[in-house]
């Protein structure tokens, strides 16, 4: 008897205990998908798993903990037999002044925003590729796309994050593997809450913009205008279209700001492109 494949997609998402990742993680199990649902403490998700118990696997995940990562790739192969969709989604932000920041709590963000999301990406990518198909969704930030006083460290992680993904995605199309930038402006998670890294000695110096900046960031955790679940859901439909976008913008606020950053930097191009053009050699 010929052996029945079962083609139901396999997500596989980190930083599932709340906000965005645990919308996706429920709405992927909501649509009929299988999902890998991982968070630092499985004792936060275990309900999901409860819920759809033949499609979900929760499963305790430190993304940066090497041999767990392993582990955790290696149960899923065991249970589903491969991952189809992978969703870089944990992380969190650091907010301080460039002045402001300390040392170890700049390189513990990048271990979690980029390093390990990189190594995460490394272990799932051959079994993507000899498959010939898959899908990476890297959950980046319109902090990504364009800087903000107080932010800067947060913003370079995405900024790489962002680099990475346009080189990855120019480096495995040709092996039918789609990847994805998801840039979301404020959203009604635990993000500028309970999840924020603040700086731990402010410079008064910088009362008018960065700490500012980190008041109304902090001030309106629990009414920003995103919708996780909404965010889950355009992600969905991201991974199950056959022509999926490079980068997709979630949300008006983030919309109207990289709207903006867009044209004032092409006008700066324009303003500038004859000293841009005087630094080549002359043609001949």
């Amino acid at each position: 008897m010929a052996t029945v494949i079962d083609l139901t997609p396999v997500w596989f998402i980190t930083g599932c205990s709340t906000g965005l990742g645990r919308a996706l993680a429920e709405r992927v199990l909501e649509h009929g998908h299988r999902a890998v649902v991982t968070a630092r403490n499985v004792d936060q998700i275990r309900d999901i798993a409860a819920t759809y118990a033949d499609s979900a696997l929760a499963v305790a995940l430190d993304v940066n903990n090497s041999k767990q990562v392993d582990d955790v790739i290696a149960q899923t192969d065991r249970t589903f037999g491969r991952i189809d969709v992978l969703v870089n989604n944990a992380g969190y932000g650091y907010l301080a002044a460039i002045e402001e920041g300390e040392e170890q709590d700049i390189r513990d963000m990048f271990e979690t925003n980029f390093f390990s999301l990189a190594a995460l990406i490394r272990k799932v990518l051959p079994g993507m590729r000899a498959r010939g198909k898959g899908h990476i969704v890297n959950i980046s930030s319109v902090g990504g796309l364009l800087g903000g006083p107080g932010a800067g460290y947060y913003n370079s992680t995405k900024f790489a994050l962002e680099g990475l993904t346009e080189a990855l995605a120019l480096e495995v199309e040709a092996f039918g593997i789609h990847v994805t930038a998801i840039e979301p402006g404020p959203f009604r998670t635990d993000w500028a809450g309970r999840s924020i890294t603040l700086a731990k000695n402010p410079i008064a110096a910088y009362a008018d913009t960065a700490i500012a900046r980190r008041a109304q960031i902090t001030g309106r955790s629990g009414a920003q205008p995103g919708d996780p679940v909404r965010a889950a859901d355009a992600i969905i439909k991201v991974v199950e279209s056959p022509d999926p976008p490079r980068n997709l913008i979630l949300g008006k606020n983030g919309l109207d700001r990289v709207r903006a950053k867009l044209t004032a930097l092409m006008q700066s191009i324009d303003d500038w492109e004859d000293v841009t053009l005087s630094a080549d050699y002359p043609a001949t």
